[in-house]
């Protein structure tokens, strides 16, 4: 069973993207379970077709400690085992604790265990790492291999390369590696360009380039994945090409983060600013 975590800026698209790239490699046959590691609990609502799922925190408040594994998991498409970690309500708590909380039952209900014939497991995980909570796929070896989703964007790069200094921190204590960027197209100049020149000077790869397309747009507003909505379209190709390459991917680093003044002359060698 891999273990993996999706990171990148908030608003870049990490959840779009894994549920695509999940919906591929759920379409291929394996078994995957998706934990949504962000308050919104949006992370599986493509996978289960708009289903408002009860995340774990909202279960736990409601039934306390007497939990069953059926009460947090939810199937989606292909399969698919979804959950949602959930958080405090807003102004109350840290949200980063929904994940800790979330991890530690799944872990107690046997959700990872042999019996469950998991392939994969994705965690989605809320913007930068902030903080504890949101750090804990990476701190404590839940997730073995991270992917960054980046794009051309100035503050996107930022804070991939901020995710790869956590990557670094937690290497040794945690045996995690970064697996590689995907870059999910904003249509900037030089983009695929510059995320492979980017990926080269931290030391890994650009897996994949999704280039932006409406259809992404079309397929959630009728809540579903695209390979879900339209198996046909070139799109889902896309997201299936990015699922095939994840699958056979052997290339994991410890990456080496740039400092500021580098990133910021990367951007300006490729004419962003």
């Amino acid at each position: 069973m891999r273990k993996i975590a999706i990171y990148g800026k908030g608003g870049i698209g990490k959840s779009t993207t894994t549920q695509n790239t999940v919906a591929g490699l759920a379409e291929a046959g394996n078994k995957v379970m998706v934990v949504g590691c962000d308050p919104k609990a949006d992370s599986t609502r493509l996978l289960l077709g708009g289903l408002a799922q009860a995340t774990v925190l909202d279960t736990l408040r409601e039934e306390g400690e007497d939990v069953e594994l059926d009460d947090v998991i939810k199937d989606g498409y292909g399969g698919t085992r979804c959950v949602e970690s959930g958080g405090p309500e807003p102004g109350v708590g840290c949200a980063g604790r929904g994940i800790i909380t979330s991890v530690n039952l799944l872990e107690q209900l046997g959700a990872y265990e042999e019996d469950q014939k998991l392939d994969y497991v994705f965690y989605d995980v809320l913007g930068d790492v902030v903080c504890g909570g949101f750090a804990m796929p990476i701190r404590e070896g839940k997730a073995q291999e991270i992917y960054i989703v980046v794009s051309g964007e100035m503050m996107a790069m930022y804070a991939a390369n901020n995710i790869c200094k956590g990557i670094v921190k937690f290497a040794d204590a945690g045996g995690v590696r970064l697996g590689g960027l995907i870059c999910n197209s904003r249509k900037v100049d030089n983009e695929e360009e510059l995320i492979q020149e980017l990926a080269k000077r931290l030391g890994t790869q650009m897996i994949h380039f999704v280039p932006r397309d409406n259809m992404v747009q079309r397929a959630e507003l009728n809540r579903k994945t695209v390979i879900d909505y339209d198996p046909t379209h070139p799109q889902a190709d896309e997201y299936r090409a990015l699922a095939k390459k994840i699958d056979a991917n052997t290339m994991k680093v410890i990456p080496t983060p740039l400092e500021i003044e580098e990133l910021e002359a990367l951007l300006v060698e490729f004419g962003i600013v």
